[in-house]
């Protein structure tokens, strides 16, 4: 799964390829945000909080920066894709 890093967050982005339904991930977060994240090899327990207003416009806009394909993503759908800020828990 791609991330973005800023500082000591991580953000993601539950595209699913632009399809109409979230993936089910996002569900798994909004429900329990405590998660474990594995990044070369390495574990890393955070909490996921959900991202909106202009952060998410500004953090969305570095996703399709770094693989111009969130672009099209968003415009394959008219839902709105949730994006989380993961932290060290």
């Amino acid at each position: 799964m791609l991330y973005y890093r800023e500082n000591d967050r991580l953000y993601v982005v539950g595209s699913n390829f632009g399809q109409q339904h979230h993936p089910a991930w996002t569900s798994n977060l909004l429900a329990e945000p405590r998660a474990t994240v594995a990044i070369g090899g390495k574990k890393i327990p955070v909490t996921a909080t959900p991202v909106t207003g202009a952060e998410k416009v500004r953090i969305y806009d570095a996703f399709n920066e770094m693989v111009r394909v969130y672009g099209e993503y968003k415009n394959r759908t008219d839902r709105d894709m949730r994006m989380f800020a993961l932290s060290a828990a």
